[in-house]
């Protein structure tokens, strides 16, 4: 019997309306930080940039738990 594979993406936050959702993903074998946001029947997807434009990576411990 095959083994079930761990979850590669983490939901960090979340921030939801009636018709609207936001989150943070993060990659747990690159630590990479995504945001997605939905609104309706439209989405997006984005690596998350910091202040500098580089892409937000976490430590393992920051999403250890989840």
């Amino acid at each position: 019997m095959a083994k079930k594979k761990d979850k590669r993406f983490v939901i960090k936050t979340v921030n939801t309306t009636f018709v609207t959702t936001t989150q943070i993903l993060i990659d747990k074998e690159t630590g990479v930080n995504y945001l997605f946001h939905h609104e309706g029947y439209a989405g997006g997807l984005t690596p998350l940039l910091d202040s500098t434009g580089k892409v937000v990576v976490s430590q393992s411990w920051e999403y250890e738990d989840e």
